[in-house]
């Protein structure tokens, strides 16, 4: 059954402050193999600009994949998480995520389309600092994809 056009424009409340830590940052910067020392050294971040060490790029997605969940495991919403395939992540920042940073992310349903016979869902989330100001955006887009019996013609068979 497709998803509830409805649902379009709909807005979650943020998440609980997520308090990014400078070793959370070393751990992640780690485990996708780069060394950029701002990433690690509070001297080598300071000498480019910023108070302390600062998040890769990719970093956002760790905080604001909860809040994207809540959204697409909302009953109301019908997603057959058994069914999703995550289909495109995009980021834009207003600055760097740095250590210290206490984020809030609030999660918006941008889009829903169908294609295909499958559901495809467009979620931002929107990371605010304690003070309330945005720092970054990020983009998710998941498809749901049919089930076998709603399958085009040639599709559930392999």
């Amino acid at each position: 059954m497709p998803l509830d056009q409805s649902f379009v424009g709909r807005s979650y409340p943020p998440t609980e402050p997520y308090e990014v830590g400078r070793e959370k940052i070393r751990e992640f910067a780690q485990a996708i193999g780069d060394d950029n020392p701002a990433y690690a050294d509070p001297e080598a971040a300071r000498a480019l600009g910023h108070p302390d060490v600062i998040a890769p790029p990719t970093f956002v997605f760790l905080v604001s994949y909860r809040a994207a969940f809540e959204v697409i495991s909302d009953p109301k919403l019908g997603l057959d998480y058994s069914r999703v395939v995550h289909s495109e992540q995009k980021f834009s920042y207003v600055r760097p995520l740095r250590a210290g940073d206490r984020l809030s992310v609030s999660s918006t349903i941008e889009s829903i389309k169908s294609l295909m016979g499958n559901d495809v869902l467009t979620v931002r989330g929107e990371l605010h600092d304690e003070t309330g100001a945005l720092v970054a955006t990020a983009h998710t887009k998941l498809v749901a994809r049919s089930g076998g019996d709603d399958a085009p013609a040639g599709e559930g068979e392999r």
